[in-house]
């Protein structure tokens, strides 16, 4: 207390300069101040008593303010002083590497932990980028980031942390944990189906002892190359098999691009008896009925795609694919194409108006598909809309229009996508023919008003990206056309109703001459019986000709494109437009498919500019190259020896460039 007494009367205590502190002895002033007030006023006595009384208080809570005060200053700066002696020794001693640079990134100072990174190496003052390469690279790359980035370094992985302002790099081994986020990663279970594509239809002309010779073989080949890879196989029927692996066998299956299936292909086709297989492959949900559900839509998409391929997909990821190298043989049969028209039929009484569209920048057999749909659609005695827009149309659809004014009933049905928007209603059935891409459509805004009302008719391979929730879909990318799927369901419509008519005949049957190229490619039994048909109710083939009858500005554009094309020697043929001017899609397509009757292509490219400011590339083959693969690769799709897609937001050059790019990469692949 000898402190207290010797202090200074005069100088202001410590707790003074506390603001609630301060407002406390303020207010215990007043009111003792008001008590003894108060005691004088009742008797003099008794003031003096209270007076006294709190005198004694009042100094007693000063001196314990005071005590107060200063202890909490004592451990203020004791605590201080523990926080700056802990940063200095976090500084010096944590297991973080720590590094100063300056401006030019001559290293200034590195922690301890950060002198065992550089080994013995004397690294101070001397130019990062000349002590450790790699780690110069990775603060370029992260400069700015103001996070933890998790990078490789010397065989170990490092959390990097920069702090650009104090120019300070933070390094943080983290490769314990890497190895063991690896080995979770690696030990997730992956869920597949096995399908053998066509072996109904290869066994049906077959003795009891050649198909179990078959199926022997396949099983034991499976049997085999799942032992090999630590894979649980179990077959689920004559035809279907399961599969229950880890992910790191994925990602092994993945580098050898699933070998299994070209030598189960080329073993039975030796034998004449070509089976294929095509698996669905899922991982990465941790519900094993939502893996065993998407390893089943995977399925479904490698047989939607034409099958003897693998789709490997992750819930919320995208699909690789790994196969695909051959033409699908054809399988689809007349009791799936009646069991379509019946649904088709049920689908149409149930709905109060039909809408059917084709896709963006429609052609012949696009068009000739919608009209036979709405031709189905009058034989059931339903409304049918086509929806198109006429602003930009080829001159082969231009003709069919022009023709169409004899026929004012089929003229007034066709409509603007903005009036199928305002016509549709929540009973309305969609219809998309020779597409299954929503954003290709002609109508993009009228499927996702009708979203759950819509069937496709397609004859191209399905893609990634497809309908949510179809109510029916009839795709076949063994048909040559859609023209020829549609030509097939009027067998199984009431004999009653109204006929097809001469012009939606010769429409249709110009669809299917144009996408065989007058029957020479993509042609098989069912594509002559569909054009017999056409023919037997009225098609009239001087009237398809004139259709594809292309004008002089057209045929011109389509000799100058020819002559811009280069060969690269491999086989490929390729060929940009002018940088400035726009194409015709249908020319390039054209462009595409004439090259491929050059000598030595095996594969074509026309690319080309586009209304909208898009690129387009029509990509073309003889069969032995799948265009397909590199088109999807490119944001596309179509057939093995067909197909397509639109980019954006690039030249001409730039998309010749990274097509070059795709080949090169496969070619060193193969």
């Amino acid at each position: 207390m000898k402190k207290f007494f010797t202090r200074d009367l005069w100088q202001w205590p410590e707790f003074m300069f506390n603001k609630h502190l301060r407002m406390l002895a303020i207010l215990m002033f007043i009111l003792t101040g008001v008590c003894v007030f108060l005691a004088f006023k009742v008797a003099l006595f008794l003031g003096y008593l209270v007076l006294f009384g709190a005198v004694l208080a009042l100094s007693g809570a000063y001196f314990s303010l005071c005590q107060v005060t200063e202890d909490t200053s004592e451990y203020i700066s004791d605590l201080s002083y523990r926080i700056k002696r802990g940063e200095q020794d976090a500084l010096i001693k944590m297991p973080i590497g720590i590094l100063f640079y300056d401006k030019e990134y001559f290293i200034e100072w590195i922690n301890p932990y950060m002198q065992r990174y550089f080994d013995k190496q004397d690294v101070l003052g001397k130019p990062l980028k000349e002590v450790d390469p790699e780690l110069f690279e990775s603060l370029q790359a992260e400069q700015g980031q103001g996070k933890a980035t998790e990078i490789k370094l010397h065989g170990r992985s490092y959390n990097l942390m920069i702090q650009k302002d104090i120019h300070a790099l933070y390094l943080t081994d983290v490769t314990k944990y890497v190895e063991i986020r690896k080995r979770y990663e690696d030990s997730r279970l992956v869920i597949g189906q096995i399908f053998l594509d066509n072996y109904d239809e290869v066994t049906s002309s077959m003795n009891d002892k050649d198909i179990s010779n078959l199926g022997n073989f396949v099983t034991n080949a499976l049997s085999d190359w799942a032992k090999e890879f630590g894979i649980y196989l179990k077959r689920v029927d004559e035809d279907h098999f399961f599969i229950l692996t880890y992910a790191k066998t994925l990602s092994v299956l993945e580098k050898e691009k699933f070998k299994i299936l070209d030598e189960v292909r080329e073993w039975t086709s030796k034998q004449n008896s070509p089976i294929t297989l095509s698996m669905g492959i899922a991982y990465g949900a941790e519900d094993l009925t939502k893996l065993a559900k998407i390893s089943q839509n995977n399925l479904d998409l490698a047989l939607g795609r034409g099958g003897d391929q693998v789709v490997v997909k992750a819930d919320d990821d995208q699909a690789r694919f790994y196969g695909g190298k051959t033409n699908p043989m054809e399988k689809r049969t007349r009791v799936r194409a009646r069991m379509i028209s019946q649904a088709l039929t049920e689908l149409m009484n149930q709905a109060d108006q039909i809408f059917v569209m084709g896709h963006d920048n429609p052609d012949m057999d696009s068009l000739g598909a919608c009209l036979g749909v709405r031709r189905i659609a009058v034989m059931n005695g339903k409304q049918c809309w086509i929806v198109l827009d006429q602003e930009k149309l080829h001159s082969d659809i231009q003709k069919l229009l022009e023709e169409l004014e004899q026929y004012p009933n089929i003229k007034g049905s066709i409509i603007t996508p903005e009036d199928a928007l305002e016509k549709a209603t929540k009973n309305s059935l969609l219809i998309m023919v020779d597409h299954s891409k929503p954003s290709i459509s002609m109508a993009p805004r009228l499927y996702e008003r009708l979203a759950n009302r819509v069937m496709v008719i397609d004859h191209h391979r399905r893609g990634e990206e497809f309908p949510d929730n179809p109510i029916l879909v009839y795709i076949e990318p063994y048909a040559s056309s859609t023209c020829e799927l549609i030509t097939e369901l009027f067998e199984y419509q009431s004999k009653d109703s109204e006929p097809i008519n001469k012009l939606e005949a010769t429409a249709m049957l110009t669809g299917i001459i144009i996408d065989t190229q007058s029957f020479a490619i993509r042609t098989g039994t069912r594509t002559f019986d569909a054009a017999s048909y056409l023919r037997s109710v009225g098609a009239d083939l001087a009237m398809a000709r004139h259709f594809m009858k292309e004008s002089v500005t057209s045929y011109m554009e389509r000799n100058h494109l020819v002559e811009l094309t280069d060969f690269d020697g491999q086989g490929h043929a390729i060929c940009c437009g002018e940088e400035n001017h726009q194409y015709d899609p249908v020319i390039a397509a054209q462009v595409a498919d004439s090259l491929l009757n050059v000598s030595g292509v095996e594969a074509s490219f026309v690319i080309t500019k586009r209304a909208s400011e898009l690129i387009g590339v029509s990509a073309r083959s003889n069969g032995r190259e799948n265009v397909q693969v590199i088109m999807e690769e490119m944001g596309g799709g179509g057939h093995l020896s067909n197909a397509a897609t639109q980019i954006k937001d690039k030249t001409v050059a730039q998309v010749k460039e990274q097509l070059l790019a795709i080949l090169k990469e496969q070619s060193e692949n193969n």
